[in-house]
């Protein structure tokens, strides 16, 4: 599906800190046919990863030095500023106070009261991602939290999302965010099987057309499985690692 705007609250991009964004680039490239064409120096060497030509995620360096390889979510708003007023007043923290990204837009990074990582966007020249829910583009993003009950107040009040909770069975309960009826995102609370160093996070998952096959991929250029590919309602996924160590999710969608 092609995108070429967003709905307030809805994530809109995905971009990946790596230490060695170059090799970061080639692994990508392999496992979901992205083109990836040279870092603009002006960003600071960011580079940004098409399908058919279309912007569909971001690789760049580390900007904290020592913080360790991820995936951040970016979720789209009219107004960046706005946002950081509601985010500190909803009991968050402003990790990057907002700025202008030259004329593709306005970001700021924050974190919510659970300690997990989230930038926003106000889009400027730059929509966000092109190509959504495809093989070998965005497809889901996920909060995985300790702590539901402490986030879901927080992204109401900051996003205006509605949390709808599902029983998965076997005591989790999942819960799906809706802006206006419409599915965005969703939240996994963090249970006892997940180490304790592990912090809350948002979860980034890329369609793909086989997962198992995609699986095979990742381990064959160096990448880790950290849940084998199994069959939910919403299609096969799996859980992995890339070769630097940052965490990314792939789904088979039906």
């Amino acid at each position: 599906m092609e995108k070429t705007s967003y709905q307030p609250g809805t994530p809109s991009w995905v971009d990946l800190s790596a230490t060695d964004p170059n090799a970061a680039a080639e692994f990508y490239s392999a496992i979901f046919g992205w083109n990836v064409p040279e870092g603009m120096p002006e960003a600071g060497g960011y580079r940004i990863a098409e399908l058919r030509g279309v912007p569909v995620a971001g690789i760049g360096p580390q900007m904290q030095p020592g913080m360790p390889p991820n995936w951040a979510t970016y979720i789209d708003t009219a107004d960046v500023d706005a946002t950081a007023k509601l985010v500190a007043d909803a009991g968050g923290q402003t990790f990057m106070a907002p700025m202008d990204v030259m004329d593709a837009g306005r970001m700021a990074v924050f974190a919510d009261p659970t300690g997990a990582a989230f930038s926003a966007w106000q889009a400027g020249q730059h929509k966000g991602a092109g190509i959504v829910n495809e093989p070998g583009s965005l497809s889901w993003n996920e909060l995985a939290t300790r702590q539901p009950e402490v986030a879901i107040p927080f992204y109401q009040r900051v996003f205006g999302w509605e949390g709808r909770t599902h029983d998965m069975g076997g005591g989790m309960i999942y819960t799906e965010w809706l802006v206006d009826g419409s599915s965005v995102g969703g939240m996994s609370p963090m249970d006892d099987n997940i180490p304790a160093e592990v912090p809350p996070h948002w979860r980034v998952y890329f369609a793909v057309g086989d997962a198992d096959a995609t699986v095979a991929k990742v381990t064959e250029l160096g990448g880790s499985v950290v849940v084998p590919p199994m069959d939910i309602p919403q299609g096969r996924f799996a859980m992995l690692t890339d070769p630097q160590g940052a965490a990314f999710n792939v789904i088979a969608l039906p």
